[in-house]
């Protein structure tokens, strides 16, 4: 069986900046499992592992528009301090709005906090070295649910 539309995959994946340094990993934990072609992973991966068998090892580079997008200015907002209450603020940290968008604050300043909504990762160049560890086929309540219930299809 080969990696298509309505696919269970499992894969091990590490993911580097383009300088090397680990962004993210599978490494030590289960493997990823999703259900191919339903918009589960960003679609450079799942263009990168369409027609790939089980066992196959690849490297795959992504560039930002098949990522996370690219960086949109117009998501970077200087907000007044007192929007957070008496709540701590740090650069870094992550908060819901209102509309249950997530920004990451960038800039403290003495009056206003820099919040940026774009992904951490918008803009930035994808390298993934990737494992197919597991196919096959979706249950039918997954394909009517579009994601996996797990590594043998059974809701947790």
């Amino acid at each position: 069986m080969t990696i298509s539309k309505d696919a269970v995959v499992s894969i091990h994946y590490t993911l580097r900046d383009n300088n090397g340094n680990i962004l993210d990993s599978s490494t030590g934990r289960d493997p990823l499992h999703y259900l191919h072609g339903r918009g589960n992973l960003i679609i450079g991966m799942e263009e990168g592992l369409e027609g790939k068998a089980n066992g196959d090892q690849l490297d795959l580079k992504i560039a930002p528009e098949k990522g996370y997008g690219e960086k949109n200015d117009k998501l970077i907002q200087k907000v007044p301090k007192s929007a957070f209450g008496d709540q701590k603020v740090d650069k870094g940290m992550q908060f819901n709005t209102q509309n249950g968008q997530v920004v990451t604050i960038t800039e403290i300043g003495e009056e206003e906090v820099t919040v940026d909504g774009n992904h951490p990762l918008a803009g930035v160049p994808l390298n993934f070295e990737v494992e197919v560890v597991g196919i096959r086929e979706a249950t039918k309540e997954e394909l009517d649910h579009g994601h996996v219930h797990g590594p043998g299809g059974h809701a947790h």
